[in-house]
């Protein structure tokens, strides 16, 4: 399990100094949307894989490291991963193996939808992680506030990720109080219930915690003339050559991708294969 400190590390690792970090928090966004979409609608390979050695050169240029950028890949893989292994025993198709059950087969269209799906899978949570790793959270909120999301909704995710950091501190704290009171909830000493229940002590201690917390800003925000008619504080930042220059690559290696594999089908063997149909 991924140490709650590592939210905290996400966030001073997003504030770095580099070309990609520095660029404006919009451009980043439309960055990252565009790879998703082409991504989801993508039926050979190509376009994803070739998109996927570009985020990793964005990565290089980020001072990003691999190491930790495939740690947090591999840790999201598992939540869709697990409909991707049942896609080849699910759908009709040519059989090209059979298990020892009448039931238990994979069919060419199977295996070829679980490969395109995985290739997605992959290729879009690059682009997220490298989203996350060069945007502090609050920038994201911007941006999406500046490409036309309603105020209230903008609003509302400010304040969720201020008070993420807030709720990280608290529990730390609790758990380093319990740390030091010798608690340990593996611990084979004390018995199983008596341990269930110091943590449910815990959740709900959190939930009083989170409740003070809200009625402590809500009060300052009020002291502070807050209403519903309230704007969130916006930066002059405007897309630069950089950034034009950064969206107008992407478009340029969609567009040639998308003409080598009218033009030249062939030339890139499976890769230029349509897996899906539909």
């Amino acid at each position: 399990m991924m140490n709650i400190m590592e939210a905290v590390d996400l966030d001073v690792i997003s504030g770095q100094d580099s070309p990609i970090h520095n660029l404006e928090g919009r451009t980043k966004l439309i960055f990252a949307l565009i790879i998703i979409f082409y991504c989801v609608y993508s039926t050979q390979l190509l376009g994803p894989v070739i998109l996927e050695i570009f985020l990793l050169i964005m990565i290089y240029l980020a001072n990003l490291s691999y190491k930790t950028c495939f740690k947090r890949i591999f840790l999201l893989l598992p939540f869709a991963g697990f409909i991707i292994v049942f896609q080849p025993f699910v759908h009709t198709g040519n059989i090209i193996w059979q298990g020892p059950w009448s039931w238990l087969h994979i069919t060419d269209f199977g295996l070829n939808w679980a490969i395109i799906l995985s290739v997605r899978l992959i290729v879009c949570l690059t682009a997220i992680v490298l989203l996350s790793s060069t945007s502090p959270m609050q920038e994201i909120v911007q941006s999406l506030r500046k490409l036309g999301m309603p105020r209230d909704i903008a609003m509302i995710l400010s304040i969720m990720v201020r008070f993420l950091f807030i709720f990280i501190d608290e529990l730390e704290s609790i758990r380093i109080s319990q740390k030091s009171r010798n608690f340990n909830i593996h611990s084979k000493v004390t018995s199983y219930k008596w341990r269930v229940k110091q943590v449910g002590y815990t959740i709900g201690m959190m939930f009083i915690k989170a409740y003070e917390k809200g009625e402590t800003a809500y009060f300052s925000m009020m002291a502070r003339c807050y209403s519903d008619e309230s704007e969130l504080y916006k930066t002059n930042d405007t897309p630069g050559k950089r950034e034009y220059g950064l969206i107008a690559s992407l478009i340029i290696i969609i567009a040639v991708i998308q003409l080598a594999l009218i033009f030249i089908p062939n030339a890139f063997g499976f890769l230029s294969v349509v897996l899906y149909t539909g």
